[in-house]
């Protein structure tokens, strides 16, 4: 058993990290707990409403290119993607800032991912099976950091072998996909591959411009009026641009966020 000063101390750094995040992630673990409570209710079936269903995807319903990632299957799908997802959302947004991640996530972080699935699930598999649940975006950021990583470390060696640090998520998805029931395979490789393709740069155009940002700010009074939020002029790094690249920071590449997370019923 350990000892009540280390358990105090863990609680006490746990009590302070949750209090330090954003407002971007707190958000998101809000709503998606919201979603959660939602679920419970028999009037609406948030589940059937929200959820990327190939079938179900027209103009009408595009939307749920956007809300898929907030609904999951039970709470310990729920529980399971906000502790993998929150320590790397927060190290975006911290990053790049509140309104940045806000654009993104909500933009084409969820859109484009979502398209990726529904044109191999539908238009090549011509499957209907639908997901939803946060871990395409787990592994979108976890995409990016390994990208990250792999510049300033470019291989694990273990024995003799060295592997590109760059296939440790991809690695991970075939684990999860192996060990977990009733995971998407394609949806989690959506999330990667688009990861991918922004820590390697190439989707930056898709970042707000830095003025329009500054000039948002200071006419709503973003950073006065709302407590956590992250300026432009606050980010960690500095800006190069609002998507990782070959000219942005490394700092401290974060560990691989491993858990049970399931997308998809």
């Amino acid at each position: 058993m350990a000892p009540p000063g280390v358990t105090g101390f863990s609680t006490l750094r746990a009590r302070s990290y949750v209090f330090r995040l954003p407002l971007f992630t707190r958000a998101v673990v809000g709503i998606i707990g919201l979603f959660w409570l939602l679920s419970l209710q028999d009037v609406w079936d948030i589940r059937q409403w929200g959820a990327l269903i190939p079938d179900e995807i027209g103009f009408g319903t595009i939307y749920r290119t956007n809300t898929f990632p907030l609904i999951h299957l039970n709470l310990l799908h729920a529980i399971m993607n906000v502790l993998a997802l929150t320590p790397l959302m927060e190290r975006f947004e911290s990053e790049y800032g509140t309104l940045t991640s806000l654009a993104l996530f909500f933009g084409p972080l969820s859109t484009i991912p979502a398209f990726l699935y529904l044109i191999l699930e539908k238009g090549i598999l011509h499957g209907n099976t639908s997901v939803m649940g946060a871990s395409i975006w787990v592994f979108l950021l976890l995409g990016m950091e390994a990208i990250r990583t792999y510049r300033t470390n470019p291989y694990l060696v273990i024995g003799t072998h060295h592997v590109p640090t760059w296939t440790t998520p991809l690695v991970l998805v075939l684990f999860v996909s192996a060990l977990v029931p009733n995971t998407s395979f394609l949806g989690h490789l959506s999330g990667l591959a688009v990861g991918y393709l922004c820590g390697m740069g190439y989707m930056r155009f898709l970042a707000p411009p830095e003025k329009a940002l500054r000039w948002v700010e200071a006419k709503l009074k973003l950073l006065q009026i709302l407590p956590h939020y992250v300026s432009v002029d606050q980010k960690t790094y500095g800006r190069f641009g609002v998507l990782p690249s070959t000219g942005s920071s490394s700092g401290t590449p974060l560990g691989l966020v491993g858990s049970t997370q399931r997308l998809g019923p």
